[in-house]
């Protein structure tokens, strides 16, 4: 458990790689006594699942869920039903808007008073097949550094009390990123390993459309991605950087860890974008992936300059990522001029490759986020299994990357070594998002 009185601004032990794989890689050793992933369910029976969650309003992550498990979602161009049965709820919290009590009422869904309670359903050891944490949306306190402190790790560990006081464990989902603790980030991974259930964790971003279809092959000699995105910083940031790891990660040797970032705005990004040529070539690339570009006042066509994109873009901000094997990350939150998530990639040879990750907002117009789709289906398919269908790793790092650069702006954007980023693995032989 973490120590309520640990120094919050005190840098995380450093995790060598040795010391990471030995901890995360190869197959977990369950807990003495402890009985994996066994079905609540009965023989024939759909399996269950408990879905906790801040908050259930329109457009809210969880009312995108708890619908796609309730009502079923499109994929492989029909109308599929989760092999899921949606069996129990929790709700944190009950705004004006609330829809989770309606839902509960329409599809006789039970909402308990404690996260205990809708895991055990009402008994006294676990009584589902999967467990769904959605802590996203809600009124929650920010820390100094403009952080929003959802409960996804007080809600992830009363999970892991309920796993160890029934002596099993099963599949969970947590919506993206862990925490905004790096040491309860490792916890939560740690925490799966030790008792060896499946730990999917992220964003829709990996596993939605992408325009056009690419999959970069494992082991592509890889030097520099570049991710340009929308959105608030500990926010829709750490879209960007999923936007951009699950392509990373299948680089040459998979992924090594984060040596340093230095988040910059205003005149030392771009200065700095101007002089790095190779990089600004990328950028570009990336943004003629875009189907959301803006133009200044007064401007018809599209002018690929940045002073064009400074004026559209006032407060951009650019995170420089150096990985230990000398691989680049840049991630360019625009807001003000794109309003989508684009990719570029060079190869050593000079190739380029880049595309879209879709991600088609509501209500702007006439989907309800179908990009939820591919994601529902990837935790249906964890649970039926009882095997990831991506690295949770991958979440890991990304987590660790979003702090990183909320502490490099709260520093006055003074670059930070990261030597606690040593988070090495690699990625599965292929991804799911073309399933769709």
């Amino acid at each position: 458990m973490r120590d309520e009185n640990t120094n919050e601004n005190a840098v995380p032990p450093r995790w060598t790689r040795r010391q990471f794989l030995g901890t995360l890689g190869g197959a977990a050793v369950a807990a003495p006594g402890f009985s994996i992933a066994q079905p609540a369910a009965r023989p024939n029976s759909p399996k269950t699942v408990a879905i906790i969650a801040t908050k259930v309003a329109k457009y809210s992550h969880a009312q995108h869920f708890i619908d796609r498990f309730l009502e079923g979602y499109g994929w492989q161009g029909k109308h599929h039903r989760p092999s899921l049965r949606l069996a129990s709820l929790y709700v944190d919290q009950f705004p004006e808007n609330d829809l989770a009590r309606e839902r509960s009422k329409r599809h006789n869904v039970p909402i308990y008073p404690s996260i205990a309670e809708a895991l055990t359903r009402g008994g006294s050891k676990l009584a589902v097949d999967g467990v769904i944490i959605i802590a996203e949306h809600g009124d929650y306190p920010k820390n100094e550094k403009g952080q929003k402190l959802y409960p996804r790790y007080r809600f992830f560990k009363e999970t892991v009390k309920v796993f160890e006081d029934s002596g099993r464990a099963v599949p969970v989902f947590n919506d993206k990123h862990l925490s905004t603790d790096w040491r309860e980030c490792v916890e939560m991974v740690e925490d799966s390993r030790r008792l060896n259930f499946a730990f999917l964790a992220g964003s829709s971003l990996p596993v939605t459309w992408r325009i056009p279809s690419i999959e970069l092959p494992l082991e592509t000699e890889l030097e520099h991605s570049v991710g340009v995105c929308y959105g608030g910083v500990d926010s829709y940031d750490f879209h960007g950087y999923e936007t951009a790891q699950c392509m990373s990660e299948r680089r040459a040797g998979g992924e090594a860890g984060v040596k340093a970032l230095q988040a910059l705005k205003g005149d030392e990004l771009w200065t700095r974008v101007e002089r790095d040529k190779p990089l600004a070539e990328l950028f570009f690339g990336a943004l003629a992936r875009s189907h959301s570009l803006k133009s200044p006042p007064g401007y018809s066509v599209w002018k690929p300059s940045i002073p064009w994109i400074r004026k559209c873009s006032p407060d951009a901000t650019g995170f420089f990522i150096e990985h230990l094997d000398g691989f680049r990350t840049t991630q360019f939150l625009l807001n003000g001029y794109v309003r989508d998530f684009t990719y570029a990639g060079r190869k050593q040879n000079g190739e380029i490759l880049s595309c879209q990750m879709q991600l088609p907002m509501p209500p702007s117009n006439t989907t309800l986020a179908d990009f939820f789709n591919p994601l529902v289906n990837n935790i249906e398919q964890t649970i039926l299994t009882g095997r990831a269908t991506y690295p949770v790793e991958r979440t890991l790092l990304t987590s660790g990357i979003t702090i990183a650069g909320v502490d490099s702006l709260h520093a006055g954007q003074k670059e930070l070594e990261t030597p606690h980023l040593s988070v090495a693995y690699r990625p599965a032989e292929t991804s799911t998002y073309w399933r769709a």
